[in-house]
């Protein structure tokens, strides 16, 4: 071995295995590691590939034979099967769970209250005189008229009407989490609009349409001999008043309430059930009707510009999407028709067995939960819809 030159590589590549294993044994020993190492890799590899294969296989193959079965015709998904998961009547009612539910949200009840401060804070201040000139005189000298929808009026459409509809829900369905929520929902929707409406009115301070009549009831002009603004002669609490057009308060608090309405029926009776009921859609459109008819009303009173009615309208049913939805999910999802916190407590009440005498009847609890996230899984499969638009039975309402 030492005779012979091992730097030249082609005396090395002769040499046999053993030879060369005797003269560079560590060389050898790194080989065999690389070479098995790679060996090893490309064998997971293949064993990934080989396993991926054969899992997609068989999942493609149970697919098919689940949708070629007769249980899979069982199971299809259908919105008139899809049921309230039922509680007991009277199990959470007012008087049960009424005030453990209100002590939840007590914070936000404390915020109502700062509302209402805010908001008679508001109406107290005076609101910002905007300059105007002469020549500005030519589009506010609309005549004054009274109000066709009195202020006293407002309140009971955009408060009274819903809460009434709220009311008759709770006595069919005897739900106390929909009750407070929506109670909640909606008079959250009324003051954050209002104080939102009454902070831009008395920040803009723009004059009303018949803005001339309030300030010289005499129609006698008078007017700043240097600024040439106009020195109003009226009565002060009807000039105040007529700083306050933009944007219109009877507008926005009428969709704040009756828009609220709307998404509340609309979750209720299941609008966006992908059927085409249109009559369903009639009756989410009347609450809305009704708020517009009331904006145009302020136009015709000549009590606002048509820019002031648009952005109220805009403003209410804006808020009132954003706290239907701080309590409710979206009226087209398939848990549409339930507040949050009734599914909440139904996850929690899976997770309890009751008694005999239990008055959750945790049968139905799970399989209506069960039911919910099988809509969930399936709501894209089949659509088909052959109930009625409102169904009632036993003394409840079913969706």
């Amino acid at each position: 071995c030492r005779s012979i030159p091992i730097n030249s590589s082609s005396n090395l590549t002769r040499f046999s295995f053993q030879k060369r294993k005797i003269l560079f044994p560590h060389a050898i020993n790194i080989q065999r590691d690389s070479n098995f190492k790679a060996s090893r890799k490309q064998r997971n590899n293949n064993n990934k590939r080989e396993y991926n294969a054969l899992f997609s296989s068989l999942l493609t193959e149970k697919l098919r034979s689940f949708l070629r079965s007769d249980r899979y015709s069982q199971t299809k998904f259908k919105f008139s099967d899809v049921r309230m998961p039922e509680i007991q009547l009277g199990a959470h009612t007012v008087r049960s769970h009424g005030v453990k539910v209100a002590r939840t949200h007590m914070h936000d009840w404390i915020i109502l209250l700062l509302l209402i401060v805010i908001e008679v804070i508001l109406n107290v201040i005076e609101p910002f005189h905007r300059f105007v000139g002469v020549d500005m005189m030519t589009d506010l000298k609309y005549p004054m008229k009274d109000n066709t929808v009195p202020f006293w009026a407002v309140p009971m459409l955009a408060i009274m009407l819903p809460l009434f509809v709220i009311l008759v829900y709770y006595f069919i369905r005897k739900d106390v989490y929909d009750l407070h929520h929506a109670i909640l929902g909606l008079l959250f929707s009324v003051l954050i609009t209002g104080v939102i409406t009454d902070a831009i009115k008395d920040a803009v301070g723009r004059p009303r349409p018949d803005f001339f009549w309030r300030c010289f009831p005499d129609g006698k002009r008078v007017f700043d001999p240097v600024t040439k603004d106009v020195m109003c002669t009226g009565i002060k609490s009807v000039i105040k008043e007529g700083h306050k057009s933009f944007p219109s308060g009877h507008t926005s608090w009428s969709f704040a309430g009756l828009g609220f309405l709307a998404l509340y029926l609309s979750g209720k009776i299941r609008v966006f059930d992908r059927q085409g009921h249109v009559a369903k859609l009639c009756i989410v459109f009347l609450p809305l009707l009704i708020a517009a008819l009331v904006g145009i009303s302020r136009v015709d009173d000549y009590w606002h510009h048509w820019q002031d009615v648009f952005a109220g309208g805009l403003l209410g049913l804006t808020v009132s999407s954003f706290c239907y939805l701080q309590f409710f999910p979206a009226p087209y999802e398939v848990d549409g028709w339930g507040p949050h916190a009734y599914f909440q407590m139904l996850a929690e009440s899976r997770n309890v067995n009751p008694s005999n005498g239990s008055n959750v009847q945790q049968a139905e609890l799970e399989s209506g939960y069960v039911d919910s996230q099988h809509c969930r899984e399936l709501s894209r499969v089949n659509t088909h819809d052959s109930s009625p638009i409102l169904e009632g039975t036993n003394g409840r309402m079913g969706y």
